[in-house]
């Protein structure tokens, strides 16, 4: 058997201008898991990233962790099915006429612009998404334009297949990501529903990894959402 470990990126800079880009916690939360792995001598055969800077720049850095420790680490290579779903699109695609028709979208949307501090806008802004979000998963809102959640998945699914078609036996893979992604792996494992898999793809904290173990005709859960190198609570991130 050989084995993934899908990390999800480290925090990102919410509510800024360029949310794409590593915030401070975020770039000590991959030193942390660059830290951690090596001190543990977790090596790999194969690295990739997603193509947003948020993926990539938390392999580099977990790279550069591995570097002046004088270990090995693979050159990540960028996969474009490891990108996040496109949900600030469907937001903006839909949340105008959302907030015309439903009060509790509106009333939503009015607490997240009340917001007096940036604790206070990830929660409101996080109670709005998953609303908004949850609906586009049920089929209940359409965003044209905007790759479809089924299509997502499958996505995610191809890339997944694609590493591993082109992995030796007994290799182990990193693959530096996204929330969604893991949720998207987590259903090929365990056959989830989207609903369910979406739920998935909430639960994994920035940094964090799961771990999937795959063979020729086999690809299964092994550990969720890991992230025994996160040990201050300062760190413990969603967004």
């Amino acid at each position: 058997m050989s084995r993934i470990l899908i990390v999800r990126h480290a925090q990102a800079s919410f509510l800024s201008a360029d949310y794409d880009r590593l915030s401070a916690v975020g770039e000590t939360q991959a030193r942390r898991l660059g830290e951690y792995w090596s001190q543990q001598k977790v090596m790999f055969d194969r690295v990739y990233s997603g193509p947003c800077v948020r993926q990539s720049d938390t392999a580099k850095i977990v790279a550069a962790v591995y570097g002046t420790a004088e270990l090995r680490f693979p050159e990540p290579v960028s996969v474009q099915e490891f990108d996040e779903y496109a949900g600030e699109a469907v937001l903006r695609k839909t949340l105008p006429e959302l907030i015309g028709r439903d009060q509790a979208i509106r009333d939503l949307h009015e607490a997240f612009l009340r917001s007096k501090d940036a604790c206070e806008q990830r929660r409101a802004f996080q109670k709005l998404f998953e609303i908004v979000i949850g609906r586009w998963v049920d089929g209940e809102l359409a965003a044209p334009g905007v790759e479809s959640w089924s299509d997502f998945c499958a996505r995610v699914n191809y890339g997944l297949a694609r590493v591993a078609s082109e992995a030796a036996s007994n290799e182990q893979i990193a693959i530096f990501s996204s929330g969604g992604p893991i949720g998207a792996a987590m259903q090929r494992a365990l056959n989830l529903s989207p609903r369910n898999t979406l739920r998935a793809s909430w639960m994994s904290r920035n940094c964090s990894y799961s771990e999937f173990l795959f063979s020729a005709d086999r690809f299964t859960l092994s550990a969720f959402n890991a992230f025994p190198h996160l040990d201050d609570a300062e760190l413990l991130t969603y967004r």
